[in-house]
């Protein structure tokens, strides 16, 4: 493109409105995650499967990615994109029918839907990052990951409102995040095909750094090769460690406090806590790895995860509830921008797409499994199960966090001359 004052224009627009269609998405995610536990346990009579619905979820999600990144590949970026708000909107449709039917199998359904729109979704922050200058990108996904902040107020105040809405009409409450949810899929989808254009596949061939030039097969590792590096290995761990421990209890809170006579204003305002730490931080988490290092974030977040653990189970009272989730959202980000670091650091420009992708499907299965035992946990033993499973798990995540710090100083120390 021959003129880099329109390129510039049309590369801000095209951010805008990637930011406005993930605040829309993400608040759908939100508002309908604050109601699927309690609804998946009503649907099914049993507690021990309130995670199911958000664990094929997960599975959907995990399954999705590898052909969604194929279609933005071949049909561009907008296609891909527009699959997954079309999903999205799917998703909210059979949730919501589900819901009038009280079908559990239904629910489910409307949750792979929902798992493949979030595949989608995911990948708005690198189509953002793509179309500007590679020492901007950074800022850029910034800008993107922050419209997850807005989706956590957005969502969470839409609960209320929403059933308040469509019980107008005779129908369920919690039906009415998704009713509301079918407008924003749409709106999303709308606007991705006005203003999504020229397709960023195309605008990206303006923005390509040395590095991207590369051939893939100069001095490839293998698989296996990468996975046995230490920062590769502490990375992935420190993902799929935090996602697992933040699942474990942000999955069951909601049907928890509904045990508890909360309504849905107050669970609105305890998931908006958690979403506060995981996505209104993200700025701060990246000054702090670039003062302190990776390691010393990893061991912050581990610390954070094993105090919400602690705190979530003492009491089921609003504001220890919406303390403990909203460090839990702050350990998870800790870890999983730090972990991020660590993984994209330690990999050639080559070597990123497929090492990330197996770093996407261990987190996916993580949070999948994670989402199914909760569910099992919590009919067992409340709350408490699940914290002491997460500080379990935690305890490991810091143990091994010790270990690399060893082996990083073995490294570095000097050997002696004999």
């Amino acid at each position: 493109m021959s003129n880099p004052s329109f390129s510039r224009s049309v590369s801000n627009r095209i951010t805008k409105t990637l930011f406005i269609t993930q605040a829309f998405f993400g608040a759908t995610q939100v508002a309908a995650f604050t109601v699927v536990p309690i609804l998946s346990a009503q649907m099914a009579d049993s507690e021990s499967m309130a995670g199911v619905p958000m664990t094929v979820a997960f599975l959907a999600r995990s399954l999705a990615a590898y052909p969604i990144g194929l279609a933005m590949d071949r049909w561009g970026r907008r296609a891909g994109l527009s699959i997954g708000y079309l999903s999205s909107m799917l998703a909210s449709i059979t949730s919501f029918m589900a819901v009038l039917g009280h079908s559990f199998f239904g629910f489910c359904i409307g949750g792979a839907l929902s798992g493949v729109a979030r595949s989608s979704a995911e990948q708005a922050r690198f189509i953002a990052a793509e179309i500007y200058p590679p020492d901007e990108r950074a800022l850029i996904i910034s800008r993107l990951v922050f419209a997850g902040t807005i989706s956590a107020i957005g969502g969470a105040l839409l609960v209320p409102p929403s059933g308040t809405w469509i019980s107008q009409f005779g129908l369920p409450p919690m039906s009415g995040p998704f009713a509301v949810g079918i407008g924003l899929g749409l709106t999303a989808l709308i606007l991705t095909q006005i203003f999504i254009r020229p397709d960023p596949i195309i605008l990206a061939q303006n923005f390509k750094s040395v590095n991207e030039t590369y051939e893939d097969d100069l001095a490839s590792r293998s698989i296996r090769d990468v996975l046995r590096i230490p920062n590769v290995k502490y990375g992935i761990m420190a993902m799929v460690i935090g996602q697992f421990v933040m699942t474990m209890l942000m999955v069951i809170t909601p049907l928890h406090m509904n045990h508890h006579n909360h309504g849905t204003w107050v669970i609105s305002w305890v998931i908006m806590a958690h979403a506060l730490g995981m996505f209104g931080v993200s700025g701060i988490t990246g000054r702090l790895v670039g003062r302190f290092g990776q390691n010393a974030v990893i061991k912050m977040g581990v610390i954070i995860l094993m105090a919400s653990c602690i705190i979530a189970p003492i009491s089921p009272q609003f504001i220890p509830l919406a303390f403990a989730l909203f460090l839990l959202g702050l350990g998870w980000n800790f870890c999983f921008i730090s972990g991020s670091s660590l993984l994209s650091n330690a990999l050639a420009p080559h070597e990123r797409g497929r090492i990330q992708g197996i770093n996407e499907m261990f987190v996916s299965f993580s949070a999948a499994t994670a989402s199914l035992a909760t569910g099992i946990f919590f009919d067992m033993g409340g709350l408490i199960l699940p914290g002491i499973i997460g500080l379990g798990m935690s305890i490991v995540l810091g143990g091994y966090s010790l270990l690399y710090t060893r082996t990083m100083e073995k490294k570095e120390t000097p050997v002696a001359a004999g």
